[in-house]
């Protein structure tokens, strides 16, 4: 992910969990250690937008939802993709076989956060760190086959993902919104019951 969507997502996610919507600059370029600048130039869009208003040494999260489909019209999630294969079996199985380190992604984590399946879903994403790829290519191994249409996708997780409590509502739903599979829209329907 962008340093910028890591910003969005944490304004996100503290207004969902913690009702926080005032924020400075210079907290967040502390807790990511990113620049200030960078801060202030991921601020730019969604202030242009007029989610956020900038007000003196702090700025203010107005609007939620917008923020939020901004996000989802930014994320591009297939460059995060560090591995894809096909598999066959029960896509359910394999989630069972996944080693602890990873954390379930788009589909998985709508099911496992949330406790109900909009769709059947064929399609498995994870997150985990490319220096995991191996462990989760040993479990996997006995049910990859060669086809030109994987189901099965790595996509790079970010230092602070694990730092969240499952389900992140955020990071599901901007991921499902960029989802190629036909049943997204479905699980995409359940999540806009749930915006701010």
């Amino acid at each position: 992910m962008t340093k910028k969507e890591i910003i969005w997502r944490e304004i996100l996610v503290e207004c969902r969990q913690n009702r926080k919507i005032k924020f400075t600059q210079k907290e967040l370029a502390e807790k990511f250690g990113f620049s200030v600048s960078t801060v202030f130039n991921a601020l730019k869009a969604p202030r242009a937008a007029n989610s956020i208003t900038v007000s003196g040494r702090f700025f203010i999260l107005e609007d939620y939802r917008k923020l939020l489909y901004f996000w989802a019209t930014e994320r591009a999630f297939e460059k995060d993709i560090i591995y894809q294969s096909a598999l066959q079996g029960s896509i359910k199985e394999v989630e069972a076989v996944m080693p602890p380190h990873v954390r379930f992604g788009l589909y998985s984590a709508f099911r496992m956060g949330y406790r109900k399946e909009p769709a059947e879903y064929d399609h498995l994403y994870v997150y985990a760190g490319k220096e995991r790829v191996d462990a989760i290519r040993e479990r996997i191994a006995d049910k990859e086959f060669k086809s030109s249409s994987p189901n099965f996708f790595v996509l790079e997780s970010d230092s602070w993902l694990r730092t969240y409590q499952d389900p992140i509502f955020e990071q599901i739903f901007v991921d499902i919104w960029n989802a190629p599979e036909w049943y997204a829209k479905d699980f995409l329907k359940e999540l806009e019951r749930d915006i701010l």
